[in-house]
């Protein structure tokens, strides 16, 4: 890490927020995460465990535990990470106006596109970025982030395409070894391109049930999938941020290294009747065709399918 030192509240702490905060606290960042039920009381408890599988490590570092009920700050954190799903966003609104300070910069890296436009709307005095993160990790228990791999890189902008003081300061606070911060002059591009896997990954599972190994051959899903990844590159080209390599190639390379029987999040959300991110992945991307003239016949065979899931369920 740098040699700036900066006080960050992570709203999250699953595999996201909990791998972004063990990082950070580890190099000796000031780190609160704000965690709920049985996940922070174990962090109070035991400290925050990352497992790391691929060298089978378990290592403990200490960060405080609030809840949004008890978090009251003497003075602002200098950075908010918001690491939640998008259908919990909203609700989280009156909490990060209360507790964001003049110059506190709020970071959300969601999996949904143009998160940080639209929290920026509801936040008008504070600075509110663009971000998205390449890892993989979940909850393995309370307490413990079990991160798959050591890829661990957060891309964040602003919109302006400009590179502020303040935000070189914090890619200095964040960067390190293990943490590769990078600066983005044009996020909604780089966004695009993250959300160029993860929404076609997702809503090619949720319209066929497939799981990673049934698009890692030919077949049914792996057309739709590779389909549903050209209607966001016509997406991105329409919105004026074109891609600059093939986003179906290397969204496949990318999808040959997963295990075949892994799902998506939103895939596991959706057949166990709880709160998806299907709305941000499914059917955004049908609004952003309609706004900007994109014909999206895969996305709405997907919206579809997930149509008749939910009616059945």
């Amino acid at each position: 890490m740098g040699d700036i030192w900066l006080n960050y509240l992570t709203v999250g702490a699953g595999g996201t927020g909990g791998t972004l905060s063990w990082h950070l606290a580890r190099s000796g960042q000031d780190v609160t995460v704000i965690a709920r039920g049985a996940h922070g009381q174990a962090i109070r408890e035991n400290d925050l465990i990352r497992h790391a599988l691929w060298d089978n490590s378990r290592i403990s570092v200490p960060v405080a535990v609030e809840t949004t009920d008890t978090y009251d700050p003497v003075n602002s954190p200098d950075v908010i990470l918001v690491c939640v799903k998008n259908y919990s966003l909203e609700a989280l609104v009156p909490f990060l106006r209360r507790v964001a300070g003049q110059d506190t910069v709020v970071l959300p890296i969601l999996n949904v596109y143009g998160t940080g436009e639209k929290l920026q709307e509801k936040l008008p005095k504070t600075t509110v970025l663009d971000g998205c993160i390449y890892v993989s990790a979940d909850i393995e228990s309370p307490g413990v982030i079990r991160q798959h791999a050591p890829i661990l890189r957060v891309v964040a902008g602003q919109r302006d395409h400009n590179v502020s003081p303040r935000l070189l300061e914090i890619q200095r606070a964040m960067a390190g070894p293990d943490l590769e911060m990078v600066l983005s002059r044009s996020i909604q591009r780089d966004a695009l391109m993250k959300f160029s896997y993860v929404s076609p990954v997702g809503a090619a599972g949720v319209a066929l049930g497939a799981t990673a190994g049934d698009m890692q051959q030919v077949g049914p899903a792996r057309d739709l999938a590779i389909a549903l990844m050209r209607e966001v590159t016509a997406l991105a080209s329409a919105m004026g941020f074109p891609f600059e390599e093939d986003m179906v190639k290397r969204n496949l390379e990318i999808m040959a290294t997963l295990p075949p029987e892994t799902t998506t999040s939103m895939q596991r959300d959706i057949l166990a009747s709880r709160p998806s991110e299907a709305d941000g992945l499914i059917l955004e991307p049908i609004r952003l065709g309609e706004k900007y003239g994109v014909a999206t016949p895969a996305y709405r065979q997907a919206a579809a399918a997930l149509k008749t899931m939910e009616e059945k369920s």
